[in-house]
């Protein structure tokens, strides 16, 4: 399986158009940056449109298409691209849907939907190690950890820092124990042997 070659830049537009290069690790991202510190990330860049057909076309090459004669499939270290969907904004703002509760009548569990199907708008997102930036949280406390602290909620910024950050282990990995049927001989306590 290969990695995903991820491009590295100081923004999204610069990481689309001409990288300093591509890494799939931190290390070889931080070569590449000359001993800057880099962080990955994942933005969207360029413009919206309202079809999915459409954000095909302009970034043809760049992502996977799957439409029926134009079909394009991608080298696995060329996916850092996807088109994603997001709800269009009415009046400037973001359109926030309230959850429907259940109404349990009449045989039905949920009721029938009270509005139109929000507009949706496609734009493409780039994922890319970003120079010059250092790591917001990555050092600090896990995400498990900062929630459980009493002290007062965190802001927007500080929630979306603590879902991107790196999964970390708690404490490192304990060694593999031998399993029910196995034995480790006297003669030779290194060595694992099957008995059964």
């Amino acid at each position: 399986m290969s990695a995903i070659l991820y491009p590295v830049a100081p923004d999204a537009e610069a990481a689309l158009a001409a990288p300093l290069g591509r890494a799939a690790r931190a290390r070889e991202a931080a070569a590449l940056a000359r001993g800057e510190s880099v962080r990955f990330v994942t933005q969207g860049v360029g413009p919206e449109f309202a079809t999915r057909e459409a954000a095909l076309e302009a970034h043809a090459g760049k992502v996977e298409d799957d439409r029926p004669g134009r079909l394009m499939t991608l080298a696995p270290e060329d996916r850092f691209c996807r088109l994603m969907e997001f709800v269009a904004p009415v009046g400037g703002r973001r359109r926030i849907l309230a959850p429907a509760a259940p109404v349990f009548a009449e045989g039905r569990r949920w009721p029938d939907r009270p509005q139109a199907p929000a507009a949706t708008l496609w734009r493409l997102q780039i994922s890319f190690w970003k120079v010059g930036e250092a790591a917001d949280l990555a050092e600090g406390p896990q995400a498990r950890q900062q929630r459980r602290r009493p002290d007062a909620e965190p802001d927007r910024d500080t929630l979306r820092a603590l879902t991107r950050q790196p999964l970390r282990a708690v404490r490192p990995q304990q060694p593999l124990d031998i399993g029910l049927f196995e034995v480790r001989p006297p003669e030779a306590p290194h060595t694992v042997i099957a008995d059964e």
